[in-house]
């Protein structure tokens, strides 16, 4: 049962977002939250760790912005490949970067991690994220 709900899911990511660009910026996203969160598994002062859950769960929140962001791109600039649609350039970019600054945040949660690091370090990564976010949205025509 587990397996078809995971094709029909798979399917309706497919035709909402592509196989092109938008999906590798939905997918980019996906990769680095998924990392965030493995990092902070590894985590063992209390007090860090609950700092650190406030961040992924702000970046998690997200993933449905991310979604939509990539669904309506996919719409109105349809791509099958890895070339940037004429019109699309700051819309991506926002994606892009958005999806850059979330690993570059677990890069520096693992920094807090081993203790070479600051928790702000981590904060600004993911202010950086939503301003991405924003940006992208404000791209649409």
């Amino acid at each position: 049962m587990e397996l078809f709900r995971g094709r029909r899911r798979a399917k309706k990511i497919d035709k909402e977002l592509g196989k092109g660009l938008w999906r590798q910026a939905h997918d980019r996203y996906v990769r680095g939250l998924d990392r965030y969160h493995q990092i902070l598994e590894g985590v063992e002062d209390n007090a860090v760790h609950n700092q650190l859950v406030v961040v992924g769960d702000e970046l998690a929140e997200q993933l449905p912005r991310v979604y939509q962001l990539c669904r309506r791109a996919h719409e109105q600039f349809p791509s099958t490949g890895m070339n940037v649609p004429r019109g699309a350039s700051a819309l991506h970019s926002g994606l892009s970067r958005a999806a850059n600054h979330v690993a570059t945040t677990a890069e520096a949660e693992a920094m807090v991690r081993l203790q070479h690091g600051q928790l702000d370090a981590v904060r600004r990564r993911a202010d950086q994220v939503l301003q991405c976010l924003a940006e992208a949205e404000s791209a649409f025509p």
